[in-house]
């Protein structure tokens, strides 16, 4: 199948409301990787009170507590459609605050706990300290192995059951500072700590990300033809490693 051929429909939800530290360039680079390889793209921003469809990849991002209350409450009405859509394929991307409403809920410190949407078996509880800096993650499922990002978050994120990390840390903090583990990842669901933003300096990554939703459209394997990633490859490396 010729790529020029192919289309995806990519949700961006809430993006008035949760878009913090350059999550929007998650947007741009899945949109720009598909354009350059001549694959059309159908962008769907997501408000409060608007009405959902089917789409192959879901991104959510981050924000303060107050957005994602507001967001919380407007993403449970539509719990049993995106758990359809996780179970028949869809791609799902959340960034820390949108990440920790892919869990079952969120503890803040002194508000009610936040009602997660469950599409991940993980919860989070506020701490009291915050992990701020670069961060380093190894991965099973990549190629190249690595994640690089920036974390900027208080809440601790525990995973259970199915749901495994995104990778290792090998610096940083990641889902909670204890248990070596960053982000969270269960069939085609994926989220993280990782702002600055994440996909632009993990091409790979965004490829990957694009390969599942073609799969779940088309009902087959998909095989990206490659960029000229050299300035992106370059970024990525520079920043294996280093500390904050």
């Amino acid at each position: 199948m010729e790529e020029r051929d192919l289309k995806i429909s990519i949700a961006h939800l809430y993006p008035k409301l949760l878009n913090l530290y350059g999550d929007m360039g998650n947007i741009i680079t899945l949109k720009k990787r598909c354009e350059w390889r001549g694959i059309t793209v159908e962008y769907n921003e997501i408000g409060i009170n608007d009405k959902f469809g089917e789409n192959d990849l879901y991104f959510i991002g981050g924000g303060q507590d107050k957005q994602q209350e507001e967001v919380a409450s407007e993403l449970l009405k539509h719990k049993d459609f995106l758990t359809q859509e996780r179970d028949n394929g869809a791609v799902f991307l959340g960034i820390c605050g949108g990440y920790q409403l892919f869990g079952h809920y969120y503890q803040p410190f002194d508000k009610p706990k936040l009602t997660g949407l469950s599409l991940l078996d993980a919860y989070t509880v506020a701490g009291k300290k915050r992990f701020i800096g670069n961060v380093t993650v190894e991965t099973d499922f990549l190629n190249p192995k690595t994640l690089v990002g920036f974390e900027n978050h208080s809440g601790l994120t525990y995973l259970q059951g199915d749901t495994k990390p995104l990778g290792i840390v090998k610096v940083g903090n990641g889902n909670n500072g204890e248990d070596k583990t960053a982000g969270g990842r269960y069939k085609n669901v994926f989220g993280t700590y990782l702002h600055g933003s994440l996909l632009p300096k993990n091409p790979h990554f965004a490829d990957y990300l694009i390969e599942l939703a073609l799969e779940k459209r088309y009902g087959e394997k998909i095989k990206l033809s490659k960029l000229d990633d050299e300035i992106e490859t370059k970024t990525h490396n520079s920043l294996i490693g280093k500390a904050y």
